[in-house]
């Protein structure tokens, strides 16, 4: 299982520096590990996270929007209701990539913010999606209890967390390698055990609603409980 594999111990802004590729290269990166590291495709990712969208939503490490801009695109297929949304990324690279992407859409803010310390009041928002990232923070404990403060009673939390690489060879041996390439580069600071991420998640407040594990992901579906 490798789950010896140290954290990456990099700083935020250590993290931060990692992603100064061009946004494009980062999405065909993003391809590579989703495929070889996470195990994953896009569509179950669109299925994951596409309908996790209240009236006023925070999308956390948006990264270059290339995903999120994939979401509204379905969501607007499937004439799902258009929302209000806030994206914040460390990295202020992946950031001017969203902002060049959603300029001129009213309904869409970007800011640079730490998922530790979200810039907005309590119980701002109704929902969140931490796509491809929860496991690159350096601080999931302080994320995930930032990210309650600011959601309202009820709303809905969805991520997807990478794992420790489970499954058959090769294909196990490559998402390791994948895996230790990414600590080394700052863009991931560790996979987790099931259990270690889903204990951090319910410690920080949540109940679950609903929870899979596919590929060498795990899928979560979280709510703040009403108060």
């Amino acid at each position: 299982m490798n789950e010896d594999m140290p954290p990456s111990g990099k700083t935020r802004d250590e993290i931060a520096a990692a992603y100064d590729s061009p946004p494009w290269w980062y999405d065909v990166r993003g391809f590579f590990i989703l495929t070889f590291s996470y195990n994953s495709t896009l569509t179950a990712q669109i299925r994951h996270f596409g309908r996790n969208f209240g009236p006023r939503h925070i999308e956390i490490a948006c990264g270059s929007g290339t995903l999120l801009d994939i979401l509204l695109r379905w969501r607007k297929w499937k004439k799902l209701p258009a929302v209000e949304i806030v994206g914040v990324d460390y990295a202020e690279s992946m950031l001017a990539g969203a902002i060049h992407r959603f300029a001129g859409n009213p309904l869409i803010e970007l800011r640079l913010a730490d998922a530790a310390h979200l810039p907005y009041p309590d119980a701002s928002f109704d929902s969140t999606n931490i796509a491809n990232a929860i496991h690159c923070l350096p601080d999931v404990d302080g994320a995930l209890r930032d990210i309650y403060r600011v959601l309202k009673p009820g709303a809905t939390f969805a991520t997807n967390v990478l794992l420790y690489p489970r499954g058959l060879q090769p294909f196990k041996w490559i998402a390791e390698r994948i895996n230790r390439w990414g600590v080394r580069k700052g863009i991931l600071y560790t996979p987790y055990m099931r259990e270690d991420i889903r204990q951090r998640i319910l410690d920080a407040g949540f109940e679950m609603v609903s929870e899979d594990v596919a590929g060498n992901c795990y899928n979560v579906l979280a709510r703040k409980p009403n108060a």
